[in-house]
């Protein structure tokens, strides 16, 4: 039998080829207990419009039906379909009628009336009259049947009740008419808001949807790499974890969508039923950011201002009206009867009396229980409250503009800021990315490059909508809101 020799050289070869078969066998087994990941398909997001790269006017709305609406168009929609804009409108007409109503006494009062009587039993005098109450005519009596129609006009010459009518008819459409300026000032302010919070989160959609699509490829390049035995389990898993991230925030955007179109559809009056799509242009967007800081603050120009000095105005003619009150009521009175009697009913009007009578009525308030002079002291009691209010509303103005101008100028400056940092943190993932796939560094550095990104991205878009949003509350704490 022939002994087998092995040399030192064959032994080595020999456990060479073991180990590799080995390991073979172990990463065999290894990829077996790999859990089963289902590549995701990448599909590139063609309808991308972001304010971080300006284009032209677009539009960002999900749905493709109903008509495209640009901020003005919404404020236009507004004032004509806005429930309080044509509550207000209306109350603009029910003022100038109420003060057609109270001026009504200026024109002459005319009136008819009539009395027809049956004497049940007459006096036994000689002679005897009866009267009108209405109309003051005395006639003939001894008939069983009598009718006196008449006819009387009353002119009003001087009354301190028809004073006041005049001279605060004006203040009343004003104030009616500011009521209005208030309201279409507050729904310019709400729906711009409103406009832009929207705008805020489809942009915020459009970065994730693009983040969603870049860190899918990331996924399957690091999954793929990972069966090649490229990189460790842990990356592609780090890059599932950032990837569902992504997607969660984009499922809570695009649902915040829904509840921010109701908003601004009520605003503005929109049919619930009907849909339309948000359409902007982000060069006019960039250009209205800006405002004039150093205007400095003109309390009268604020409506809340104009409409307290409107109530003023009409306190003081009710003061004057009270002192009025004072003096006495004339008045001119014109009064025609024509009176019918007889015995017999049928006969009653083959007869008439006629009488005619022209006066002037002369009313002077000797006493009222003091109710002149409570309400004098009342109503001037009610002008100091309002002098109070005046100056707590100069107050409260103040507090405004100087709040809105901080928050304008903080977020103004963030803003600058945060736009430095979308670059650089472009150009990070740009570079950690290129060193990734050239096995520099490891993928957790890509996570925190995208991550950055990210965050950097909608931080600029939070302060560019909030820089608007502060340039609204800016420009109405200074009265500078068009309407």
């Amino acid at each position: 039998m022939q002994n087998i020799f092995f040399s030192p050289a064959k032994t080595r070869i020999l456990w060479v080829n073991t180990f590799l078969i080995c390991s073979t066998f172990l990463a065999a087994a290894q990829n077996s207990k790999t859990k089963s990941v289902t590549v995701p398909e990448i599909v590139p997001d063609t309808g991308k419009v972001s304010l971080l790269m300006p284009v032209t006017v677009k539009d960002t709305g999900s749905n493709k039906a109903g008509e495209y609406l640009t901020l003005q168009q919404c404020i236009e929609y507004g004032k004509q379909h806005q429930p309080a804009v044509n509550i207000s409108k209306i109350n603009i007409n029910i003022a100038q009628t109420t003060n057609l109503i109270n001026l009504s006494t200026a024109l002459p009062q005319i009136s008819a009336s009539g009395d027809l009587v049956h004497y049940l039993q007459q006096s036994q005098a000689g002679t005897s009259t009866t009267g009108s109450a209405t109309t003051g005519t005395n006639s003939a009596s001894g008939h069983n049947y009598s009718f006196v129609p008449g006819l009387a006009v009353t002119q009003s010459v001087f009354n301190p009740s028809l004073l006041y009518a005049f001279k605060s008819a004006p203040l009343y459409a004003k104030q009616a008419q500011q009521q209005s300026d208030s309201t279409k000032i507050y729904l310019v302010s709400a729906v711009s808001k409103s406009f832009y919070t929207l705008l805020l989160t489809l942009e915020q959609i459009n970065v994730l949807k693009e983040d969603t699509a870049q860190f899918g490829k990331s996924f399957r390049d690091a999954y793929l790499q990972y069966k090649g035995g490229i990189v460790d389990e842990t990356d592609y898993e780090q890059a599932e974890i950032t990837l569902n991230n992504t997607r969660a925030q984009l499922k809570q955007a695009n649902e915040n969508v829904v509840p921010q179109y109701a908003t601004l559809k009520q605003l503005i009056g929109y049919p619930t039923d009907k849909q339309f799509n948000v359409v902007f242009d982000t060069l006019e967007m960039m250009k209205s950011i800006y405002v004039d800081t150093t205007e400095q603050l003109q309390f009268e120009k604020r409506i809340e201002f104009q409409l307290l000095g409107t109530n003023k105005s009409l306190l003081d003619q009710q003061v004057n009206y009270y002192c009025y009150s004072f003096l006495p009521t004339v008045s001119a009175f014109y009064n025609y009867n024509l009176a019918y009697e007889n015995n017999h009913f049928s006969d009653l009007f083959s007869t008439s009396y006629p009488s005619s009578l022209v006066g002037i009525s002369l009313s002077i308030p000797i006493f009222t229980g003091f109710n002149r002079l409570n309400n004098l002291h009342k109503a001037r009691l009610q002008e100091q409250v309002l002098d109070w209010q005046q100056t707590d509303l100069k107050s409260q103005i103040n507090v405004q503009y100087t709040t809105a101008l901080a928050n304008y100028k903080g977020n103004y400056y963030n803003l600058q800021i945060l736009q430095k940092n979308v670059d650089l943190a472009r150009r990070v993932y740009f570079v950690v990315s290129l060193q990734y796939r050239q096995g520099i560094i490891p993928y957790l550095n890509v996570i925190t490059a995208e991550t950055n990104l990210i965050n950097s991205e909608i931080n600029y878009l939070n302060a560019l909508f909030q820089v608007l949003s502060n340039k609204i509350d800016l420009e109405k704490a200074m009265g500078n809101i068009s309407y």
